[in-house]
């Protein structure tokens, strides 16, 4: 895989579209969390994160531990469908209203292991879209070696809505 050059110097798509956000993975308000930055690459078509893992996130000895993989797909690809619906209503991730999306399905392949103490890329883009739902693929590359694939589906989603009918059930079934 050839080095991509991330856009640093401009916002994060997390930094602009949800400042607030708490998610453990990518919420920039998250005082202990990852907090992954992703930017839109050069060819306009991908959208490209790094990370290097901490030593807390380490599997078998000298290896990721593969939960953590999963979790940065699965935010890493939920932030490509959500920049590619702003950018498909011709619009910046600062505006509003406010897009969300809500993993679907992910299926995730780990090609071989990934290693401890080298900066990962993930790469993800979409591959279609109907109605709501958003079919993202994401990679995970340790330098120049492929070591995940994930096929995902996101849906997009009203998360104050989400949020009432959830805390609804729970009243509901106490």
């Amino acid at each position: 895989m050839t080095s991509l050059h991330l856009h640093q110097c401009l916002p994060a798509l997390q930094d602009l579209a949800s400042p607030a956000g708490v998610c453990y993975c990518c919420g920039p308000s998250h005082a202990t969390g990852l907090r992954i930055k992703s930017y839109w690459a050069p060819d306009g078509t991908h959208v490209i994160t790094r990370h290097t893992p901490r030593s807390e996130f380490t599997g078998y000895p000298g290896l990721v531990y593969g939960g953590l993989l999963a979790m940065l797909v699965d935010c890493h690809a939920g932030w490509t469908a959500m920049a590619y619906h702003y950018r498909t209503e011709g619009r910046e991730p600062d505006t509003l209203p406010v897009i969300d999306c809500v993993t679907g399905n992910m299926n995730i392949n780990y090609l071989k292991p990934t290693p401890m103490g080298v900066a990962l890329t993930l790469k993800g883009w979409v591959e279609g879209d109907v109605g709501r739902k958003t079919r993202v693929v994401c990679e995970v590359w340790a330098g120049d070696i492929l070591t995940v694939t994930a096929d995902t589906v996101f849906v997009r989603v009203d998360t104050a809505q989400l949020r009432n009918n959830a805390h609804a059930r729970a009243s509901n079934a106490g």
